[in-house]
């Protein structure tokens, strides 16, 4: 199998892991990156206070979203660019809970998207005193990226994934996983994706 996967990272406009504000999404093909896509969102209604915690960390404000599209109007077409990936986040546990949780709060339902965290990859591949993700992303050989921005993030995700790949020899996200003792997880079952003992 070759190396396939799409990174994704979200922005959220508060503490509610429903209150996705920005999405970014990297397609990645054979180890390149072949296609890229972000957009902002308008966070669900109950959810979409912009908290001035989040807005310093990312500078999305709420009349940045004013006229983007809602989490059910955007959802079709995040599902269609990632597919049946594997999807591949920094910290995927809070990447994956955005999507999860911003789906139940409209209703939608969230495909069971399986899952590898570059950070947990970063760990296990770089010898680093911190394994942010600009740091990470360093160290893969992607540095000076705008960090927070949804895109430039997963941008740097996938590369953290592309180059931990060539380092291990390993041919696609599961051979990683095996060689670097993690897994590609699921939401609904986290422990049993490919098990490594």
């Amino acid at each position: 199998m070759p190396l396939d996967f799409t990174a994704i990272d979200f922005e959220t406009a508060n503490s509610s892991p429903a209150s996705a504000c920005s999405v970014g999404l990297v397609r990645v093909r054979d180890g390149r990156v072949v296609a890229t896509a972000g957009w902002l969102i308008r966070p669900p209604a109950g959810h979409d206070e912009f908290q001035e915690w989040n807005v310093k960390i990312h500078g999305i404000r709420a009349h940045d979203v004013r006229d983007a599209a809602t989490w059910i109007q955007q959802f079709d077409r995040l599902c269609a660019f990632a597919g049946a990936d594997v999807l591949v986040a920094h910290n995927a546990g809070f990447d994956l809970n955005v999507l999860r949780r911003a789906s139940e709060a409209t209703g939608q339902s969230c495909p069971p998207y399986r899952s590898l965290c570059s950070l947990q990859v970063a760990r296990k591949t770089y010898d680093l005193d911190s394994y942010r993700l600009p740091v990470a992303a360093a160290a893969a050989g992607f540095a000076e990226f705008s960090h927070h921005d949804a895109l430039a993030d997963a941008r740097a995700c996938a590369q953290i994934v592309i180059d931990s790949a060539a380092r291990a020899g390993a041919t696609d996200v599961f051979a990683l996983a095996d060689a670097l003792s993690l897994r590609v997880t699921t939401p609904a079952a986290p422990s049993v994706e490919r098990a490594v003992a």
